[in-house]
């Protein structure tokens, strides 16, 4: 495989950042992973965080070489990282879970497969045009596909910022699914929160996305967002990657030059949060929600045997 790719995030003009985001990749696989944690429930950024370790740390465990079963790899997982939160909010004692939302991108055998879970997006860009893009659950969204409202009354709804699927909750999250697609030469995948695409037209995006250098093309992107964001706006992130032989930049992979056995993670830095909440949660503690997860499904495969 080889690919350029690039993440960042931005405050915006929000106290604090609540958006989480990785990428994780070996010789064989690549993991991009973007969660927004909701700002209308307490701990958000506590639950994008969860998030975002769980899918990476599943990673890192099963794709050994290869995810076998990529689709419901992503789909328990993303049920698992749900649990994970709630497991949280029972070890910390919170009056509400955390809420957030979710979208994943995993490459293996030259095709992409998706999953997410709320209003985070992923595009999937072919000669600067949008070949796929995930569709949000959204209250807009389901009254836009029910042919209640019109496309052009959707930025101005007022339900338009309300989502009913997340991970967080009483109710598990319904995990939307994206049939594998084969990637072509040059083609981008690019996961972004609703930060980005809430204020950038999506002709700039694609433009964007069009740019040699892949990084440059997200510090511009994210520059876009956030010149629109002054006052009033969200928190705003992206990943994005091209895939090709063709690529030249200096920062381009190429994962046959990596051992077999070497997996190499970066997670965005977030500075510190600023949360009115004030709840510190330990990389050890998440750790610690992960893996009693496991050992509760370790006992319940037992017991179906």
């Amino acid at each position: 495989m080889k690919f350029t790719i690039a993440q960042g995030s931005r405050q915006g003009p929000r106290p604090y950042n609540q958006d989480r985001l990785a990428y994780s990749y070996h010789r064989h696989a690549i993991l991009m992973v973007l969660a927004d944690g909701m700002g209308g429930h307490q701990h958000g950024d506590v639950a994008a965080e969860v998030a975002v370790k769980t899918m990476v740390e599943a990673f890192q465990r099963e794709s050994k070489p290869l995810i076998s079963q990529p689709a419901e790899f992503l789909r328990t997982q993303i049920v698992q990282a749900h649990e994970v939160i709630e497991n949280v909010r029972l070890q910390k004692r919170l009056m509400e879970s955390p809420r957030t939302t979710i979208v994943v991108a995993l490459i293996q055998h030259n095709k992409l497969f998706c999953a997410h879970v709320g209003d985070s997006r992923l595009y999937h860009y072919r000669n600067g045009l949008v070949e796929h893009q995930t569709e949000d659950h959204s209250v807009v969204q389901s009254l836009l596909r029910e042919g209640k409202i019109t496309a052009a009354e959707v930025d101005h709804h007022p339900h338009r910022n309300k989502i009913y699927n997340c991970l967080g909750g009483e109710r598990p999250p319904k995990v939307e699914l994206t049939p594998p697609i084969p990637l072509r030469e040059g083609d981008v995948i690019m996961l972004c929160s609703d930060g980005v695409w809430n204020t950038v037209p999506e002709i700039h995006m694609a433009q964007h996305m069009l740019a040699a250098d892949i990084n440059d093309g997200v510090s511009r992107l994210l520059d876009d967002a956030d010149a629109a964001s002054i006052t009033v706006g969200d928190n705003m992130s992206a990943i994005a990657l091209q895939w090709g032989q063709r690529v030249v930049s200096p920062l381009t992979i190429s994962t046959l030059d990596l051992p077999v056995d070497v997996t190499t993670t970066m997670m965005n830095e977030i500075p510190a949060s600023s949360s009115p909440y004030g709840l510190d949660l330990t990389d050890e503690e998440i750790e610690k929600a992960i893996a009693e997860i496991q050992e509760a499904l370790g006992r319940a495969q037992q017991h179906i045997k």
